[in-house]
């Protein structure tokens, strides 16, 4: 009797760039058994390595998610999203700007390649400076805005989550953050739609003590890459960027802080910067418009200035 089975094609995430935040994300991909994986990089052996290394887990973990390693986009072809983590990473008092040019031109590459193989992808960039990365990407894959975003809010917010906890001894899981602008020094934590268990945490601690998290927060990239000395932070960062993959794979929409274009909300346009949005499985669907008071909208604003300081001089490597 002949076999009647359909063949169905499994969803496919390819991850550009086998470092450590890559490498880490596609082995939260696959032992969540999420989706296949391609991991791709430049440098020849490191992510087939990393593949293999994976695939021979694969029973210990008990899942039967492909993940294959290549430095050919090719094998990319037809995949579902994208994430673009390729990139230097910062050293011991580098800022993320400092990174721009080396990192435009990959990331420029990268997109370009990619789409190619995957017109239909949605595309994550998670290489810094991100927001000036994620427009660059934006531009050059030419795909419309609500399926090019950045990773940029929720690693933030998971940070100022986690300080929050440990100052409050209580447990993350109660804990919801809300962080806005570039991912870079001039964040913005917004601590009156911060809560745990709906309880604004401006009725749990005083200014001083808030003022110390934010700030904290703000330097939580910088405060990993000192300790490391070589190399950044990469679990917290994979953790953020799962998050998205998964919002949009399993079409569970989610309102979260990501870098979206913007085109007249908070009184900007033309630009990628951290604000509240709806994800699902087209993309960014929506950004929510939070009430901000005067300071919180300066601040804001200042953010979005720095980043477009940085765009301007990036946009001259397209």
């Amino acid at each position: 009797m002949a076999s009647s089975l359909a063949v169905c094609r499994p969803t496919r995430v390819s991850v550009i760039g086998a470092g450590n935040v890559g490498s880490t994300l596609a082995q939260r991909i696959v032992e969540h058994n999420l989706a296949d994986v391609v991991l791709l990089d430049i440098v020849g052996g490191r992510p087939e390595g990393i593949a293999l290394d994976l695939l021979e887990a694969r029973g210990l973990e008990g899942h039967d998610r492909r993940i294959v390693g290549t430095t050919e986009y090719a094998a990319t072809a037809g995949s579902d999203v994208v994430v673009i983590t390729a990139g230097l990473p910062r050293k011991p008092g580098m800022s993320r700007d400092a990174l721009t040019r080396a990192n435009a031109q990959i990331v420029i590459e990268a997109t370009r390649q990619a789409v190619a193989q995957s017109p239909e992808a949605i595309f994550i960039i998670v290489t810094n400076p991100l927001d000036v990365m994620t427009y660059l990407a934006w531009k050059v894959s030419k795909l419309p805005p609500p399926r090019v975003m950045g990773m940029a809010g929720i690693l933030d917010s998971a940070r100022f989550q986690v300080f929050i906890a440990k100052e409050l001894g209580l447990s993350p899981i109660d804990i919801r953050t809300m962080v806005l602008g570039g991912h870079g020094d001039l964040m913005v934590p917004l601590p009156r739609y911060s809560t745990v268990s709906g309880i604004p945490i401006t009725e749990l601690m005083d200014a001083s003590t808030i003022d110390r998290l934010v700030e904290r927060t703000r330097n939580g990239g910088a405060e990993i890459v000192e300790l490391l000395r070589t190399g950044g932070a990469f679990y917290a960062p994979a953790s953020s960027a799962y998050t998205m993959v998964e919002t949009i794979l399993l079409n569970q929409p989610r309102l979260l802080p990501i870098a979206a274009y913007l085109q007249g909300e908070y009184g900007l346009n033309d630009l990628y910067l951290g604000v509240p949005a709806r994800l699902g499985c087209g993309g960014v669907e929506s950004i929510l418009e939070l009430k901000l008071t005067d300071e919180e909208r300066i601040a804001l604003h200042k953010s979005a200035e720095s980043v477009r300081y940085t765009l301007e001089y990036a946009l001259d490597l397209l």
